[in-house]
Parts: structure tokens; sequence; C-alpha cells
């Protein structure tokens, strides 16, 4: 065969079909392209328990200051699990099989995350009030009463003890 003429052909082919090329390398380019997604880092989910425990404990303590008797206050919480999100599903079910995918949203900054259902708040494992008016036996259940309001713990988790 000869070159010119395979020359000749492929000039005609390109030209017949240059802008279905063109789309085809600007598609192949687009798909190379690095994507702007961004990843959750595990530093910022572990954070978030902390603060909320040490908020609750803030307030907490506040509050029981307000009690009379109670005096100078102070609170520790333990936290069993912290606070878990629920997110927002879709379930398709054809014939024997069943399929259920997380509803993802995209914000303005086209950075994705499921769609939050509800928050469910955290579990506290127990809790120490350490207080000066613990020795009245009065003080010691008003105390117990608003941490078991407060945290949703039994009174058998709460320790209310005497401040030195």
């Amino acid at each position: 065969m000869d070159w010119l003429a395979l020359k000749d052909k492929s000039q005609q082919w390109i030209g017949k079909y240059r802008y279905v090329i063109i789309v085809l390398l600007a598609g192949i380019v687009l798909m190379l392209l690095p994507s702007r997604q961004e990843k959750v880092t595990k530093t910022q989910i572990t954070t978030e328990p902390t603060v909320q425990k040490q908020d609750v404990q803030k307030e907490l303590t506040q509050i029981l200051t307000q009690i009379d008797g109670v005096g100078d206050v102070r609170v520790m919480l333990t936290i069993a699990s912290g606070e878990e999100a629920v997110y927002q599903t879709d379930t398709e079910t054809t014939g024997d099989t069943c399929r259920i995918d997380t509803v993802i949203v995209t914000d303005s900054d086209r950075k994705e995350q499921g769609l939050i259902q509800k928050l469910n708040p955290p579990k506290y494992m127990g809790a120490i009030v350490v207080c000066k008016g613990a020795g009245n036996a009065a003080v010691k259940l008003a105390v117990v009463e608003a941490v078991t309001r407060v945290t949703g713990l039994g009174a058998d988790q709460i320790s209310v003890l005497k401040m030195k």
C-alpha cells in the first residue's frame, strides 16, 4: 500500500470526524483532572464530644451552685459514647433485593456530606459531684436529682461527695 494514499485517507477521515475527535479529547482531559473532594479527618470527629462534655460540665456546675446549701461545686462526667449522627437513607426494594443508600447533599463549596436525620445525645457512664453541702441529705438528694435530669444517669451512677 502506498504511504501517500494512506495519508490522504487519514486526512479525509480526520476532516470528516474532527468535531467528534475534539469532543472525545476534551472528555478525556476532563476525566484526568483531579477531583476537589475533601476527606473528613478523624480529629474533627473526636474533638466534638470532648468539647460538648466540657460544656455540659460547666453548665451543670453553674446550675448546681444555684441550689440552696450546695456551695462550691466540682463536676466530672464520664462518657460511654459520644454524640451519634443518624443519616437519612433511601430504601429501594426490587423483587428479592433491597438497596439502602445514604442521602448525600452538596454545599456551595462542592463539599459532600450525608444528610443528618437526627442527632442522638451522648451517653454517660457516671458522674462525680464534689460540693461543700454534701453532708446534708436534702442537698445530696437535690444534686443527684439535678444530675439525673441532665445526664439521664440513674442515682446509682452518681456519686455526691463532701468537699474539704
